[in-house]
Formats: structure tokens, C-alpha cells, sequence
């Protein structure tokens, strides 16, 4: 099963000096059954792109509670057995933690499939929707379309092998 484990661009150096994604528990998402019927589709790229999306606000979240935090999303792909992956059954129905799973255990970074970071030209965007995100939360609409900017960048992919030039 693919995860997307949300992180920090420090976040991913800690995994990269220990060689595993971890310890656990760690909060991924993944193509689960409420994302799957929130999304309206059985295309698993489609699918696993809308997973992929959860991570990274996910990973906006991890950012605007660290402000020593580099302004970039980090998301880690991870291929783990089935059922290594579980979803919460309390919060099936909260819209805030769809495709969101645990995985018990630290997973080795050798399982990584890619790791997809903001580019550099999303950091002022990405600044900015780290400091709206409490206000966002609170319902003011003007800081929601400030975190949405965040979300118009791709998030680009790089092979496992190029985490010490995203980390240098």
C-alpha cells in the first residue's frame, strides 16, 4: 500500500540520518475508503494525487508550528504491507482527517518510493499560508485564500537518492 507521510524539510534529514521514516506512531495518508468516496472516482492516480494532497497540508501544518522550519512541504512516498496502514474508525467522517492512516512502526526509508517537495519559488506562498493557517482554522476567508495559495504549487518529485542535495 502507498503512503504519503507529511514532513519537514528537517523532518526528512532526521529520516535520512536514521534511515527510517519514524519511531512510531506515524500519521500518513493514503487511498482509504472515505477518500475515496469524498473524491468521486476509481482512477488510483487521481486517487493517490488527492492522498498526496492531504499530506502536504498536512506538511503545512508541521511547518506553521515550527517557525525555524524551512517553508517547503515535504511529502515521502512509502510502499508498506497491507494492513499496515489503519485508519482511525472515529474519525472516518471528520472532512479534516480523510485518507488519514497510522502506521504502528518506524518504516524504513529504504521504502521510500519518491519524496516531493515545494520548489523554491513556493516559499513566499508557502510563509504565508504557514501564518494564516490558526486564522484559516478560525473561519476568516481572506487567510483561507491565502492557504489555498499554497496549495497552487505542484509539489515536485525527486528520487530517494536525492535527499542529501534537498537536505545540503
Amino acid at each position: 500500500m502507498r503512503v504519503y507521510v507529511p514532513l519537514t524539510l528537517t523532518g526528512l534529514a532526521a529520516a535520512h540520518r536514521a534511515g527510517e521514516l519514524g519511531p512510531g506512531p506515524l500519521t500518513a495518508y493514503a487511498v482509504t475508503p472515505a477518500l475515496r468516496e469524498w473524491y468521486v472516482s476509481d482512477d488510483i492516480e487521481e486517487l493517490e494525487y488527492a492522498a498526496l494532497n492531504r499530506a502536504a497540508s498536512a506538511s503545512l501544518r508541521l511547518i506553521a508550528g515550527d517557525p525555524k522550519a524551512a517553508r517547503r512541504r515535504v511529502v515521502v512516498a512509502v510502499d508498506v504491507p497491507d494492513g499496515a496502514a489503519v485508519a482511525d474508525p472515529d474519525s472516518i467522517l471528520d472532512a479534516s482527517s480523510l485518507g488519514e492512516v497510522t502506521i504502528a512502526s518506524a518504516v524504513p526509508l529504504a521504502k521510500a518510493a519518491a519524496v516531493h517537495v515545494d520548489s523554491d519559488e513556493a516559499d513566499e506562498d508557502v510563509t504565508a499560508a504557514a501564518a494564516a493557517l490558526g486564522a484559516a482554522d478560525l473561519g476568516d476567508d481572506d487567510a483561507q485564500f491565502t492557504v489555498d495559495g499554497a496549495e497552487d504549487h505542484e509539489l515536485l518529485w525527486f528520487g530517494v537518492q536525492e535527499i542529501p542535495g534537498l537536505i545540503g
